[in-house]
């Protein structure tokens, strides 16, 4: 198994619409084979001292995949085309983390 982390810095304000074309992809890669999770998350304000700044304009994608030929047949799925035609504009960097457990 492993896990996948994918900060996706958006355009100011996009989060919203991005959100919006993400959570109608989520049911397609659920339905992928070895697929485990897969969700967004945004982060969350609090007044831990040691917590970074909160960036409102990212999505962090939370990803667990039962291996990486699993989560490269997932990068080139017929459906990620049509998402990453409409997430396009909104994205402006995409950070991948690839983990595995230790």
């Amino acid at each position: 198994m492993i896990h996948v982390i994918a900060t996706i810095h958006l355009a100011p304000a996009a989060r919203a619409e991005f959100l919006r074309h993400f959570h109608a992809l989520v049911p397609q890669v659920l339905a992928e084979e070895g697929c485990l999770e897969y969700g967004p998350a945004v982060e969350l304000a609090t007044p831990l001292p040691a917590q970074a700044a909160v960036r409102p304009d990212c999505v962090t994608v939370i990803e667990k995949w039962a291996s990486v030929a699993h989560l490269e047949w997932h990068l080139a799925a017929p459906h990620m085309q049509p998402y990453r035609q409409q997430v396009k504009d909104l994205v402006r960097q995409v950070d991948l983390r690839i983990l595995e457990p230790a």
